[in-house]
């Protein structure tokens, strides 16, 4: 590190890494800083204001170095410290997932809202697509008595949930599955679920330039990235109304821009869908009910 003060600080290496950041075009470069800061020295980000005065030590140093070149280079915060709060759980990142979103927490207070556990205790839940595992973690901490079902085409996606299960203790069922094969079956050709989550890749090719490098260049590309979007969302449709239970819900994470197009795919004659919108009074959701 160079331009280094005589002795390194709490506030000296805040002030110092926040430049450096702000050089390289880091996104939220005080924060950054913050997290990798307060990851290394094992407290929480807010403890770090009230040891400003506090020296680091070399080892510590020493640890905070090869993260602070890290992130320079734009590299995810949660891939560098490798997990993030996700509702009330914390979750275990690595490459091969999609970081979870404030979007996604959203998505599962609105399911939440709309279970009561006075009211439903029990659930048969599915998340299509469950990368990381959050969705149904994090529904399981909430709604002990509801059965978690996740399933994700990739094999290193489903390692990792399984970690994030056992990290967080609960019991969460997992397999592999690819819902382009699911929708050719036939009702009751499986279990049937009260409620159908998902939050399928949803970015078109076309966008990747927009993106911030931090996510361009190190997140999965099949976990953001659809060529289809009425495909996808069709075949994730077609399974619901095999598998899903008379009156049961089907609840979509979509792209703001396109989601007046996936609501068109709903038939009006099997189910009652409406939009939601999300913290940004953006058209982020989907909620469906199908009719009896």
């Amino acid at each position: 590190m160079s331009d280094q003060p005589r002795e390194w600080t709490v506030l000296s290496m805040l002030k110092w890494a926040t430049d450096y950041f702000e050089e390289h075009n880091v996104p939220g470069p005080r924060m950054s800083i913050e997290w990798l800061l307060a990851h290394v020295l094992e407290i929480k980000r807010l403890d770090l204001y009230l040891k400003y005065d506090r020296p680091l030590a070399s080892h510590e140093l020493d640890a905070l170095r090869p993260l602070v070149k890290r992130r320079a280079r734009h590299e995810p915060l949660q891939y560098i410290t490798g997990s993030t709060d996700f509702m009330n759980a914390e979750i275990q990142v690595e490459p091969g997932v999609l970081i979870p979103r404030i979007e996604t927490e959203h998505l599962v207070e609105i399911v939440l809202d709309d279970h009561p556990a006075t009211e439903f205790p029990v659930r048969q839940v599915l998340d299509i697509g469950t990368g990381s595992g959050c969705i149904p973690v994090a529904l399981k901490m909430e709604r002990p008595g509801w059965s978690l079902t996740g399933v994700d085409i990739s094999q290193d996606a489903l390692r990792i949930a399984r970690l994030n299960a056992g990290h967080n203790e609960v019991e969460i069922a997992l397999q592999r599955a690819d819902i382009r094969q699911w929708k050719q079956e036939q009702p009751g050709s499986g279990p049937s679920f009260d409620i159908v989550i998902s939050n399928p890749p949803y970015i078109l090719p076309e966008e990747r330039d927009s993106l911030e490098a931090q996510v361009r260049d190190y997140e999965p590309e099949q976990a953001l990235f659809c060529d289809d979007l009425p495909a996808l969302y069709g075949d994730i449709i077609a399974f619901c109304e095999a598998r899903l239970k008379p009156q049961g819900l089907l609840y979509l994470e979509c792209h703001e821009l396109h989601t007046g197009e996936i609501l068109g795919l709903f038939n009006p004659d099997r189910w009652e869908a409406r939009v939601l919108h999300d913290y940004g009074q953006k058209e982020r959701f989907i909620s469906a009910r199908l009719r009896a």
